[in-house]
């Protein structure tokens, strides 16, 4: 019998010639079962022919990753209908994995998301819908077709809605009659309940029995299996009971049956409600993004679609307007609302240089503003793309609830029939109380808060954070943010506002001007903030700036060039140490003055003699001390980095409320500084502004990345703010704990909602007169889920201490 053989592409990255394609072609030949592997580095394309027998996709891309290049694999977000236990999470997992060409499956239960990564040269989106139909759930589209997703939600709503009624309407009267039945003979009671309630009961519970049937097929067993058993048997038993075929017409569960069904109906419809609030936030953000742009094209005023708007078209915004896409103001002034965007309270008042920020509001005038962002690239389409990953994410406390769940339906399966047993053959009661007991088992246990305790509030908190300018990348991030115990502080930039100001320039053996205007003509040529500022400074007093040759930079120490034939170097100590340039006790004596006052100093040289020193000052943000007060009433230690010696360090420490200082640090080894304290036992955070921080950022074990405006550090760090205001940072902290605690709840509710009421509906308490109905235990079951959501989506209100400091005044003394 020949073997199964298959083809299939692969995109690879990181190819530069010949060896980089036999280099893959040898790795990709080596794994048993690979029949025929060849490279093109011309498209990028590695056709494999394999035995998918011996070898998977999965095998063949890790094959490319293990000898140094990449695989290119495309994302889709599609929206899943029919969803309602964690087990429907499973069941869909496994139904798209086993799709040939798909690499991951990532099912979001709150959100009704699944990520899928696959080779688009194997699989496609009419494969994964199939897939998804056949497993029993409703495809309802790819990410961003809203309003498909928006139809199909409120068909089944309303759906729902019907079934709801319908089973009450029926279900009362139905369990009134019961009651009366004393008055009206049984065999007139049992046809009358078999005729009203079998219609009404198989409309009510078809969606249940029908997802039952397909986890069935797929081999799963979920909670609509443990459903529709239950109800099935009160109403089967009802019908043999009325025909009085094995069962006595003591079994007429008819009104059991029915309003189980309808309360199953309405529990499932009060979490869809819920469920689709969780997503709130995306749906404000995305709302936010402009369809229209008035644009000037040839001195003329066109409206076009937001699609048809280029980068350096000038957009004209008008009071009232929202800004179409990123850009810059060219001309005009007035107060732009960004509160949507980085959760500042106030307009801020934006003129010629400014950035603004798409999907933003335009108050009291007109602005001219040249778009520089589009599309994908805004901020605001950056931060709905983050915050949509980020909600599909799991922290790890999830999987306490995922190995629980696990093992949740076998367990219950295995109590509610050893119930049974015990009740009808060792302790001798009757076949109607221990059938009653073991309805009632099946229909209280529900998984399905234990499922949503965790996603939910992670999606409700993520949007929350983002509604407040705060960003954070994956569930991990809040949960170890709860752990935080010292956060590491970049200065410059982060905990002053990144701007420094020349404040002395003291010539030693030169003429103060000549320092300048040649220190000046060397820094034009870096980007650093401390050169921009000595340029600044010599613009300010209109000196010539010269053309610099042979400029080169030392990382953290300083720089240098030939202007007009002399060598000059700008720098700080350690560099003038390590060139062997003579600084005086005089001078140190001057340096020291001014370093005790905060500031930092560079030390100039021409031709290896020192002849002056330019001293810089950077204003600390007015809102970094009270950010160091909370941070400390949060009982977190604090430690500052810098390059700056350690006096101008320790002045500036001193100011902010900072007890730990570590100075003299270059850019490279800030992460080793962040190693150390990881050594001794602390869980770190580090807060920086993204420039020579990513090593940091990526040691800590959350990095927080603060931005201004539209050039935020997405790629650095797991949390991200907006706005460049440390109180932000604080209130991330808060509310990575708030959240950690709601999820805490969540879980200790589910826990203990299982833990109490299935032994309560296995009789434990019967000798107490204690028992639940069964249609009672449905409703039970119902309120577990809505609970945990709601628990949930109060979130949606938080509002962190810090934040409410801020909307009161940023005064330092606070």
């Amino acid at each position: 019998m020949a073997k199964e053989k298959k083809k299939t592409e692969l995109k690879i990255s990181g190819m530069t010639c010949s060896m980089c394609s036999s280099t893959i072609e040898k790795s990709l030949a080596s794994l048993p079962g690979v029949q025929k592997a060849q490279v093109n580095l011309g498209n990028e394309l590695a056709s494999v022919e394999y035995d998918p027998a011996q070898v998977k996709l999965t095998d063949l891309e890790k094959a490319v990753k293990d000898v140094g290049y990449g695989t290119i694999n495309e994302k889709v977000i599609l929206r899943i209908g029919g969803m309602t236990c964690v087990m429907c999470e499973k069941t869909i997992t496994e139904a798209l994995s086993q799709l040939d060409g798909v690499v991951s499956v990532s099912v979001n239960l709150s959100t009704e998301k699944t990520t899928v990564m696959y080779n688009p040269r194997m699989v496609g989106l009419a494969d994964m819908k199939k897939a998804v139909e056949d497993a029993g759930y409703q495809y309802l589209g790819v990410e961003g077709e809203e309003n498909l997703a928006n139809k199909v939600r409120e068909k089944d709503l309303r759906e729902k809605r019907l079934r709801i009624y319908i089973g009450f309407l029926v279900g009362i009267p139905l369990m009134i009659l019961m009651y009366v039945h004393p008055y009206l003979s049984m065999e007139l009671v049992s046809y009358i309940s078999l005729i009203l309630s079998t219609p009404a009961f198989l409309y009510i519970s078809f969606p249940i029995f029908r997802a039952g049937y397909h986890a069935l097929r797929n081999k799963s067993l979920t909670m609509d299996v443990m459903y529709s058993m239950g109800i099935g048997v009160a109403f089967s038993a009802s019908v043999l009971g009325t025909f009085e075929v094995v069962l006595t017409r003591e079994f007429l569960f008819y009104e059991t049956a029915v309003l189980l069904a309808a309360f199953l109906m309405l529990g499932r419809y009060l979490e869809a409600k819920a469920k689709g609030k969780t997503s709130d936030a995306i749906k404000k953000l995305a709302g936010l993004q402009v369809k229209h742009a008035i644009v000037i094209r040839d001195g003329q005023e066109i409206e076009v679609a937001i699609e048809d708007v280029i980068v350096d078209d000038v957009m004209l915004v008008k009071p009232g307007g929202k800004v179409p896409v990123d850009g810059v103001v060219i001309q005009g002034e007035s107060y732009v609302d960004e509160s949507m965007v980085t959760g500042e309270s106030l307009p801020v008042v934006k003129n010629q240089g400014h950035n603004v920020i798409g999907g933003t509001l335009n108050t009291n005038s007109v602005l001219q503003v040249k778009a520089t962002k589009i599309g994908k690239d805004t901020l605001l389409a950056q931060i709905i793309r983050l915050v949509e990953e980020a909600q599909g994410s799991r922290p790890p406390v999830q999987r306490i609830a995922d190995t629980a769940v696990s093992y949740f339906i076998p367990v219950v399966l295995t109590i509610a029939l050893l119930s049974f047993l015990i009740w009808y053959f060792i302790l001798g009661n009757t076949l109607l109380f221990s059938l009653s007991t073991l309805i009632s088992i099946l229909v209280i246990a529900c998984p399905c808060a234990l499922g949503l305790a965790t996603p939910t509030a992670v999606t409700v908190g993520i949007g929350r954070g983002a509604e407040l300018g705060i960003l954070i990348k994956n569930g991990e991030a809040l949960e170890v943010s709860e752990k935080i115990t010292t956060i590491i502080f970049d200065k410059t930039g982060t905990l002053t506002k990144g701007k420094p100001e020349v404040t002395d320039i003291v010539g030693i053996t030169m003429n103060e001007t000549v320092v300048l205007e040649k220190a000046a003509s060397v820094e034009k040529n870096s980007l650093h903030p401390l050169a921009e500022a000595i340029v600044k400074k010599a613009d300010a007093q209109g000196l010539f700036i010269h053309d610099t040759s042979g400029f080169d930079t030392f990382a953290g120490k300083g720089v240098q060039g030939m202007v007009d034939g002399t060598l000059v170097l700008i720098g700080n100590r350690l560099l003038f140490r390590e060139k062997n340039i003579l600084v005086s006790s005089e001078t140190e004596e001057m340096l020291l003055k001014l370093e005790t006052k905060g500031k930092s100093v560079m030390l100039v040289a021409f031709d290896s003699q020192l002849v002056g020193l330019i001293a810089l000052a950077d204003v600390v943000k007015e809102t970094t001390p009270s950010a160091m007060k909370q941070f400390k009433d949060l009982g977190l230690k604090l430690v500052m980095i810098t390059g700056d010696n350690a006096r101008t360090a320790q002045a500036i420490a001193q100011q902010i409320g900072i007890e730990v200082v570590r100075a003299e640090v270059l850019p490279q080894d800030k992460a080793k500084e962040v190693k150390k304290l990881q050594d001794a036992g602390e869980v770190v955070a580090f807060v920086g502004d993204g420039i020579n921080d990513a090593p940091a950022l990526a040691q800590a074990d959350v990095g927080v990345a603060i931005g201004s405006g539209t050039d935020i550090a997405i790629e650095s760090g797991e949390i991200v703010l907006v706005k460049s205001d440390l109180l932000d940072c604080v209130a991330a902290v808060q509310l990575s704990r708030k959240v950690m605690s709601r999820i805490k709840q969540n879980l200790f509710w589910a826990f203990a909602y299982n833990s109490a009421l299935i032994p309560v509906a296995a009789g434990v308490l019967y000798r107490f007169g204690i028992l639940f109905r069964p249609e009672f235990a449905g409703l039970a079951m119902a309120l577990s889920s809505v609970t945990v959501i709601s628990l949930s989506l109060m979130l949606k209100n938080y509002v962190p201490p810090a934040r409410e400091v801020k909307q009161h005044g940023n005064r330092p003394d606070l």
